[in-house]
């Protein structure tokens, strides 16, 4: 299979599967316990139909929006992944430039393998930085100058992630980081050549925007989820992302929020959006589709905030009924990952372009000539 003869997100999955080795791939299609909520984030899309209108002029389309203070091309755009590297060499550079080509947003991980200041280097397209705060809030501080001098548009606080998730692949395949040749997952990596041939040549998989304040990887390999626990502060309260939305003073989002109840918090301590997330169905099983969120959600709020679904998007179907139930925008993180695996930047812009014409051609038969023309109208619950 070549990335031409991929013709969707699953496609894509499939010719990442034959790139990577096990542990890696497992890492990106893995999720917490029984892995209940990532499949339900994808499943939920189907209770929801929609609703075409006929006999409207559709031909010309405009999908742009308006997305925290910028114009993009299309209402979607690349949610924030760690560790790009671990998948491909051209890692979270190949992304944003992708990003770029679409003229989308892409947002950078606190614990990705790219600094924000190459990120910045590499594309002048519109960015969010994500932060996570830390046991060491002088760093959180530090991410906060830092991506402003580098001319990030936004800010993004993840919640969702006082602990990590019971992730059982990563334990069942010996995923660690950086990645490491053990007896276990030995035959994957040379089953794999063109990947280890690049890890060998390349391999550089520290965390580039905390590298240089902690050192949790110096001493070797550790289980992702040790880093995790190592770092991540439990004691963050709402008090904290005010503080961090005044240190920001701009476009300000929190993601992970699931209720309607947290939404209007998130509006109390000046928040401009929320992604509705629950980290790819990577934290706690059980909860519920983020597409399910939103009616609640903008029920309670009002347009207060702009609402992003982040999780189970797999079709340009999937953007219309969440618009319709009213999000403003989705995003996504496993199909460019898949994407990335698959080809590099070529293969983020193979499933962007996918996208972008799905988008296209299911607006037309929906009946509408932008994104802005959307309404609950066109959707009826099953």
């Amino acid at each position: 299979m070549k990335l031409g003869q991929c013709h969707n997100v699953m496609d894509l999955r499939a010719l990442a599967q034959r790139r990577l080795p096990a542990p890696l791939f497992h890492y990106i299609d893995g999720a917490a316990d029984d892995e209940w909520t990532k499949a339900n984030n994808a499943s939920a899309f189907a209770k929801y139909e929609l609703m075409p209108r006929y006999l409207v002029d559709v031909d010309e389309i405009d999908l742009s929006t308006s997305l925290l203070g910028t114009r993009i091309s299309m209402p979607v755009f690349l949610s924030p992944t760690g560790m790009s590297r671990l998948f491909h060499h051209e890692k979270e550079i190949a992304v944003a430039r992708a990003a770029q080509r679409f003229d989308i947003l892409y947002s950078l991980s606190t614990i990705g393998t790219s600094s924000i200041e190459d990120i910045a280097a590499a594309t002048a397209a519109p960015k969010m930085f994500q932060v996570y705060i830390l046991k060491d809030r002088e760093l959180t501080k530090e991410f906060v100058t830092r991506s402003r001098a580098a001319g990030f548009q936004a800010l993004c606080l993840t919640v969702d992630t006082p602990l990590a998730g019971n992730r059982e692949r990563d334990h069942r395949t010996g995923m660690v980081m950086p990645p490491r040749l053990t007896l276990k997952s030995l035959a994957s990596f040379l089953a794999h050549p063109h990947w280890s041939l690049h890890f060998l040549r390349d391999p550089d998989f520290r965390l580039a925007n905390v590298m240089h304040r902690v050192d949790a990887l110096g001493g070797g390999a550790m289980g992702l989820i040790d880093y995790v626990n190592s770092q991540f502060d439990r004691t963050v309260t709402w008090d904290d992302a005010a503080w961090l939305a005044e240190q920001w003073d701009g476009p300000f989002v929190i993601k992970g929020l699931q209720s309607a109840d947290d939404a209007k918090r998130a509006v109390e301590i000046g928040a401009t959006a929320v992604m509705i997330s629950n980290h790819g169905g990577r934290q706690l099983d059980s909860a519920p589709a983020p597409v399910d969120c939103i009616r609640p959600m903008r029920d309670a709020i009002g347009n207060k905030l702009e609402l992003i679904v982040d999780g189970g998007v797999r079709r340009g179907t999937d953007v219309l009924k969440a618009l319709g139930l009213g999000a403003t925008a989705c995003s996504f993180g496993r199909p460019y990952l898949y994407a990335l695996a698959a080809g590099g930047q070529a293969g983020v812009e193979r499933m962007l372009g996918l996208f972008r014409a799905e988008l296209e051609r299911d607006l037309a038969l929906l009946g509408c000539r932008s994104v802005a023309e959307i309404s609950p109208a066109h959707i009826a619950a099953l």
